[in-house]
């Protein structure tokens, strides 16, 4: 919704520069003045800029064009799109006709009108594509359970698996015992019982929940309230629940009907601010130090021999496995050289930490205790492997160690730096490391973000990293 507002001003800017013959800073001075269109004060101008936006939305929502990108189609998108504009477009016309408002140029209202279908449809477009290809790195992908093992649960999965573009990873089925007949070849793909379902949707970061296996309706309602208590999406198929079709609305995944009884809450706007400062931050970042970059780069090569950069495994937002970027602090044999000084670990539980590590070379130990070999990170963060903060990405070693309640650090996109960094870097104990990543993503807002950015400025001049 806010990327159509800020389409819509920047469509009625546009069209009122070609119309009128002027520059964007005249024309904002104008609109701001009351001068732009002679007869009109800023109030009216404003009204109706923010009626036709308000509209627009409204419509738009109606036509359903802020739902879920996988549960519509593209070219239904468009079509809604174009229908969208064009309305609201009508209702504006008509509006400035009601109040006589002769001095508006209606140039000026054909270009915004044309401008606004031309530049949201081709936004959705890229939008689409984009999505698309982040779907096959494996990102921004939804992770799926089937509960059921008949033929309506093998035909479902096959649904997923054989449309991408919906963005779905099947991670298997879960049975229900004593109403299932489960054919063959699920057999392999069964990962349990019903009274297990939620284990497994923590182990493998599960999104969605599908029931196409028939329950009674209080094993429905047990399994809705752990879906509305772990964040999990709910979604049943209408054929096998006559009964709650009546009152609820029918969501098409892909050609597959399902009603969905659970959506859990996605703070969009939050995100995407997340993302833009993510972005802004990094490329700032990447400027502004690229001599201090180079400078890093050639220490690194003459002080020791090996690569300037240690690219590095990492398991990052649910268990994706991504290259994490950094200078090389150590000698080139380390990784090798661990299982040697393994008993010398200084933190408790399953992280490696010692203050004297021999490995670590004299450079590295200048950029360590600056966190100047973290800088090559802002790579990572402009791909979309990491953000700028959020909790340290970790190794599939200590991954693997993990209990089911740790896994909850991996829920979200790991970072450069975090709560841990800012308020604990030199405690030892495991536990405290995950209780204050869980806190951050149990409260996190872009103004906690902010927030811990800064205190990181001062951490990092403290030269109190590791």
């Amino acid at each position: 919704m806010i990327l159509d507002a800020l389409t819509v001003f920047g469509a009625a800017l546009v069209g009122a520069m070609i119309e009128l013959n002027t520059n964007p800073i005249a024309g904002l001075r104008g609109f701001w003045h009351g001068t732009l269109i002679h007869g009109q004060s800023m109030g009216i101008q404003t009204a109706l800029l923010i009626g036709f936006t308000a509209t627009l939305i409204v419509i738009s929502r109606k036509l359903h064009l802020y739902t879920p990108i996988r549960l519509t189609n593209h070219i239904h998108e468009q079509r809604l799109s174009v229908q969208a504009c064009l309305v609201s477009g009508l209702l504006l016309t008509g509006t400035l006709y009601l109040i006589r408002a002769e001095e508006v140029p209606r140039g000026v209202v054909l270009l915004t009108i044309g401008l606004l279908t031309v530049t949201l449809s081709l936004r959705r477009f890229v939008f689409r594509a984009l999505l698309y290809r982040r779907f096959e790195r494996g990102m921004n992908t939804r992770n799926v359970i089937i509960v059921g093992t008949g033929v309506e649960a093998h035909a479902l999965r096959h649904h997923l698996q054989s449309i991408r573009q919906l963005g779905y990873i099947f991670k298997g089925f879960v049975h229900v015992p004593g109403v299932d007949t489960q054919l063959e070849v699920t057999t392999g793909d069964v990962l349990g019982p019903l009274d297990s379902l939620f284990d497994h949707a923590r182990k493998h970061f599960v999104d969605e929940i599908f029931f196409a296996s028939p329950c009674e309706r209080g094993v429905i309602k047990g399994v809705l309230d752990q879906a509305r208590a772990n964040g999990i999406d709910l979604r049943v198929v209408p054929e096998m629940y006559d009964g709650l079709a009546w009152n609820s609305t029918i969501e098409y995944i892909g050609q597959f009907p399902t009603i969905p009884l659970h959506r859990g809450h996605v703070p969009e706007v939050g995100l995407i601010l997340k993302r833009m400062l993510d972005i802004t931050m990094s490329t700032m970042a990447l400027l502004l130090f690229s001599p201090v970059l180079l400078a890093i780069a050639i220490a690194v090569k003459l002080d020791s021999p090996g690569p300037i950069f240690y690219c590095s495994e990492r398991i990052g937002k649910k268990a994706r496995v991504f290259k994490c970027i950094k200078f090389r602090t150590m000698v080139r044999d380390a990784d090798g050289r661990r299982a040697e000084i393994m008993h010398m670990n200084e933190r408790q539980g399953i992280i490696f930490k010692m203050s004297n590590d021999p490995r670590i070379t004299k450079v590295g130990r200048i950029l360590r205790k600056y966190s100047l070999d973290e800088l090559p990170q802002f790579f990572n963060v402009l791909l979309g492997d990491m953000s700028i903060v959020g909790p340290r990405p970790p190794i599939a070693s200590e991954v693997r160690q993990y209990d089911l309640s740790h896994l909850r650090r991996l829920d979200v996109m790991p970072g450069i730096t975090g709560l841990w960094q800012v308020q604990a870097r030199q405690d030892p104990s495991f536990d405290s490391y995950i209780s204050l990543d869980v806190a951050y993503i149990e409260n996190w807002s872009v103004w906690l973000d902010i927030k811990i950015i800064l205190r990181t400025v001062g951490v990092v001049f403290a030269g109190t990293g590791s």
